[in-house]
């Protein structure tokens, strides 16, 4: 079977051969537990976790305590919101309307518990308003969640300008990195919580990570063996700790030659599609956003119909935890866009993997479903 060109590396990567190499030995060979530590097999398991570590603290500029594995950025911002309002239920909840269906769920469900929330709304690019932040923000004390990049549209949000807030206002601020790795350089020092995956930068699936500033603590979502701290029990998943640790030290030194690919790819798409077909327009086009994800609206046309006539190209209409629904993007949506133009809009993007070859396809399979 012929597979189509892959032009979805915002839903997820493949992995790195140099991320596979590194995880390949502890399957087999140095299988230990990092909690048996009476033995060789433990501390070399142990000592490979240790390395890891290393690798992510150096990628976000944290302390290697501050780090806890976990099985994805789904399970990290569910540890980082409950866990901090359940220590914490005077606190109020302020987040966006566009922000992953991981962290809305999560909202909506504390909000049974009585805390406070508010969504922010954004502009027809996708942009919050700071004003809006700050009057929230003088209500009292404040939980703020908020994405780094957007996952449909590939929005920068201003995070450097809410961080500056935090002289001003007492809030604590999770940040949900998992699109912005590989694109934006970071820096956790001001930061209260960071949630990542690895699967977006060519690392393992059902692998992620949050950081936990020194100075926050939050109530366990996982109780068990005691593991990390207390804060996540279970048994470390030690090939896949290796693995995000490489993927991240990787995707950490490659950020501009990545940028410097992506947004040649991205620039060429969007040009020669907007350009040879009038009833397109691109989704959050006077934002910034970051060099791999584009978003655009083929007026008319029924997304889903349009995928399926597109079979030479693998693409989304929006996020993967999302396909299931048959919703219009609730992101597109939150941007004032109708349901028509949601339901018409669909998302590219890049990754190592594609060429000016692969566009060259796309336009001709576009070409001739668009006559």
């Amino acid at each position: 079977m012929a597979l189509p060109i892959y032009l979805d590396y915002a839903s997820t990567t493949p992995l790195a051969p140099e991320v596979l190499n590194e995880m390949l030995p502890y399957f087999i060979e140095n299988f230990g537990n990092a909690g048996s530590r009476h033995h060789a097999y433990g501390w070399l398991a142990e000592e490979a976790v240790d390395e890891s570590k290393e690798r992510i603290a150096k990628a976000f500029l944290c302390k290697k305590n501050e780090i806890i594995f976990t099985s994805g950025a789904t399970e990290s911002i569910n540890l980082a919101l409950k866990g901090f309002l359940e220590l914490n239920p005077n606190y109020q909840i302020i987040s966006c309307a566009t922000e992953h269906k991981a962290t809305l769920e999560v909202v909506a469900d504390v909000a049974k518990r009585s805390i406070k929330t508010t969504f922010l709304k954004v502009n027809k690019e996708g942009e919050i308003s700071l004003e809006e932040l700050e009057t929230e923000l003088q209500k009292g004390k404040s939980l703020v969640s908020i994405m780094w990049v957007n996952n449909e549209t590939g929005l920068i949000h201003p995070i450097s300008e809410i961080i500056k807030l935090k002289e001003k206002y007492d809030f604590v601020l999770h940040v949900d990195a998992t699109q912005a790795l590989g694109k934006i350089k970071m820096d956790f020092s001001n930061i209260d919580f960071l949630s990542f995956s690895a699967h977006k930068i060519y690392g393992p699936k059902g692998m992620g990570g949050l950081l936990i500033n020194d100075s926050q603590k939050v109530n366990p979502q996982i109780l068990g063996g005691g593991q990390q701290r207390n804060l996540r029990s279970g048994t470390l998943n030690i090939p896949g700790i290796v693995g995000m640790g490489k993927a991240l030290e990787l995707a950490n030194n490659r950020i501009a030659a990545f940028n410097a690919h992506c947004q040649k790819l991205k620039f060429r798409l969007e040009s020669e599609i907007l350009k040879n077909h009038p009833k397109t327009k691109l989704n959050a086009s006077n934002s910034r956003r970051v060099s791999n994800i584009s978003n655009i609206c083929f007026d008319g046309f029924d997304g889903e119909d349009l995928m399926r006539k597109l079979y030479k190209v693998a693409i989304s209409n929006g996020s993967a935890c999302n396909s299931a629904t048959t919703f219009p993007s609730h992101v597109l949506t939150a941007m004032g866009m109708s349901e028509a133009d949601a339901f018409a809009s669909l998302r590219f993007s890049f990754g190592w993997g594609n060429s000016e070859k692969d566009l060259e396809v796309l336009f001709e399979n576009l070409g001739s479903v668009m006559k």
